[in-house]
């Protein structure tokens, strides 16, 4: 397993730059290595950067921003970058730093771990999980936030959140689990219709055969997960992440202890909550309560 090191998160922020890609920061050093190794290649070829960027598929500013260590260059990209500029192997070398680089603790990037996940583990004691919201719900989290957010950012906010969902339509569809505490469900955020599609909702998803939604009940007398929401993540390459956020700051953790922590934890969750099909029924029990 790919050993990396933790990387404590500033303020949480939704998915939203081109194609995925995130804002590296001028201090990453390896990113910086790799953007003068790629002109160096591109130089070498004898190709501009709109030319080299049609090869690839990427706008020339795009590219710019890859060889200013502006932004992280995607794993294709580095692949066909070396293959195409005839590099030897110099760029694929880099990937794996690169790939340290692409965790700055800002939600866009959790989201972008997400995507690619084989497997997703969500606990929320707070409101329901982005992965499950309904755009009501979404909405109405947003609107209460304070500071207030404008009208064009909640937009924006919004839509980036309901991005996330696509991740049902994979095929193959990653596995995913929630324990959800009860406290959500009877919240109503946005209003008592607001509530009642929010539950509609989680019912039909629980239904999915690659997902699983656990309640845990108010009256239950044991509960790990006091500390906070949590969420766990495996990548297609075996990969085991995960983070947390707490008022508007996220960390992400890659290195084996304190996933493995939060495993176990999420296992004591999983067992002190009703079963997946106990745990629709009560939402539907709630849902009658409307």
């Amino acid at each position: 397993m790919m050993h990396m090191s933790d990387l404590m998160g500033r303020a949480v922020e939704e998915p939203g730059t081109e194609e995925g890609e995130r804002d590296a920061g001028a201090s990453s050093g390896i990113l910086r290595v790799f953007g003068r190794q790629l002109k160096r290649f591109r130089g070498r070829a004898g190709l501009e950067r709109p030319e080299f960027g049609s090869m690839t598929g990427y706008s020339a500013s795009t590219i710019a921003a890859y060889e200013q260590g502006r932004r992280i260059p995607p794993p294709k990209f580095i692949d066909q970058a070396d293959e195409l500029l005839d590099a030897g192997g110099v760029l694929q070398e880099m990937k794996e730093e690169i790939a340290r680089a692409q965790y700055p603790a800002f939600f866009r990037d959790a989201a972008r771990l997400e995507a690619e996940a084989v497997e997703l583990h969500v606990y929320a004691n707070q409101a329901v999980p982005g992965l499950l919201q309904t755009e009501e719900y979404a909405q109405a989290v947003f609107g209460m936030m304070r500071p207030p957010l404008d009208e064009d950012a909640i937009a924006r906010r919004v839509a980036a959140r309901l991005a996330r969902q696509e991740v049902y339509g994979k095929s193959p569809q990653p596995l995913m689990s929630f324990v959800i505490d009860e406290s959500v469900l009877r919240r109503p955020i946005g209003g008592r219709e607001v509530l009642r599609g929010q539950l509609e909702h989680i019912l039909l998803a629980g239904r999915k055969p690659t997902v699983e939604i656990q309640v845990m009940s108010l009256g239950s007398e044991e509960n790990a997960g006091m500390a906070g929401p949590f969420t766990l993540i495996e990548t297609a390459e075996g990969r085991r992440i995960a983070y947390v956020e707490v008022q508007n700051v996220s960390h992400v953790h890659t290195e084996r202890r304190p996933v493995k922590g939060l495993e176990v934890k999420y296992g004591i969750l999983r067992a002190q909550a009703l079963t997946p099909r106990a745990s629709l029924s009560h939402v539907e029990k709630l849902l009658g309560e409307l």
